[in-house]
C-alpha cells in the first residue's frame, strides 16, 4: 500500500513538471497573439499599430492609426484595411514603384505583402470580396478599430507562419506627383490611385503581450522574468519528481526480503 502511495506522489510530481515545462502538451494553449507597428508607405505621414489575437477559432483584430488623409469627395476619407497573405511577409520599399510615378500602388506592393486574405471591415463580410467596400471601413485621419470574427483558414495560416501583413490604404492626393494625382486605381478605375494605394504597412509577428500597448510599440528584446519563473517551477517539479522517485526506491528496498 505504501508503494502505491509513493508511486501516486511520483506521478503527481511528473504531472506538475509537465505543467510547467515550456512546450509540454499540457502547457499548450489555443490562445495566440501577433502584433506589428504600422509604418508609413508612400510618404503618407501616418503611423499606427495592429494586433491579431486568436482564441480558439475566433480572431480579435485591433488596428489603431493616425495621421492619414482626412476627406474625400466631401466626406471622411475611407481607409480600406486588410490582412494580406502568402507573399514574402514584408512591406515594400520605394523601389517597388515600377512605373516611376512616385507611388507604390497596391499591385506593385503585392509581391512583398501578397494578395488580400481578409478585409477588416467594420461589419458584414470580411472576405477578399469586400476589399473595396469603402462604406464599411474606418474613415478619416485616425481610427481605433476592433472586431472579433472567424478568420478564414488561409489568413490564419499566413499570420501564424509569418506571412501575414496588415495594410491600410488611402493617400492624400495633394501629396502626390501630378502624374499620380491624375492616375486611376488599378483595382477600380472609377476611383483615383490615391484612394486605394497603400498608406500604412506592418508585418505581423508573434508576441507574448496580450493587449495593445499604450503609446509607442516596444520593439526591444523583452524581459526574462517570466522565463525565470517558469524555470523555477520546472526545477521545483523536478525536485518533487526526484524525491518521489527516491521514496519509491526506498519502499521497494524495505519491502524486499533480506
Amino acid at each position: 500500500m505504501r508503494t502505491k502511495t509513493v508511486r501516486s506522489t511520483a506521478l503527481a510530481g511528473a504531472l506538475g513538471l509537465a505543467l510547467f515545462l515550456p512546450g509540454s502538451a499540457l502547457a499548450q494553449s489555443d490562445s495566440e497573439s501577433f502584433r506589428t507597428t504600422l509604418q508609413p508607405l508612400n510618404n503618407s505621414g501616418g503611423s499606427g499599430q495592429a494586433m491579431v489575437d486568436f482564441s480558439g477559432d475566433q480572431a480579435t483584430v485591433t488596428v489603431s492609426y493616425e495621421g492619414l488623409a482626412e476627406t474625400f469627395q466631401g466626406g471622411p476619407f475611407p481607409h480600406a484595411q486588410h490582412i494580406h497573405i502568402a507573399g514574402r511577409g514584408e512591406c515594400p520599399d520605394p523601389s517597388a514603384d515600377e512605373n516611376g510615378d512616385g507611388v507604390v500602388s497596391t499591385l506593385e506592393g503585392q509581391p512583398s505583402y501578397g494578395p488580400i486574405g481578409t478585409s477588416l471591415t467594420t461589419e458584414g463580410d470580411t472576405s477578399a470580396d469586400s476589399a473595396l467596400a469603402v462604406e464599411r471601413f474606418p474613415g478619416g485621419p485616425s481610427a481605433d478599430y476592433e472586431r472579433t470574427f472567424t478568420l478564414n483558414q488561409e489568413s490564419a495560416e499566413s499570420v501564424r507562419n509569418g506571412t501575414g501583413v496588415i495594410v491600410v490604404h488611402g493617400l492624400d492626393p495633394t501629396t502626390l506627383s501630378p502624374e499620380a494625382q491624375e492616375a486611376k486605381s488599378e483595382l477600380d478605375p472609377s476611383l483615383p490611385l490615391a484612394a486605394t494605394a497603400p498608406a500604412l504597412c506592418g508585418a505581423l509577428s508573434g508576441s507574448q503581450i496580450g493587449a495593445m500597448p499604450d503609446g509607442g510599440v516596444d520593439t526591444g528584446g523583452g524581459g526574462t522574468a517570466g522565463t525565470e519563473d517558469v524555470r523555477m517551477f520546472a526545477i521545483g517539479g523536478l525536485a518533487l519528481a526526484g524525491a518521489a522517485g527516491a521514496g519509491v526506491l526506498a519502499v521497494r528496498r524495505r519491502g524486499e526480503p533480506s
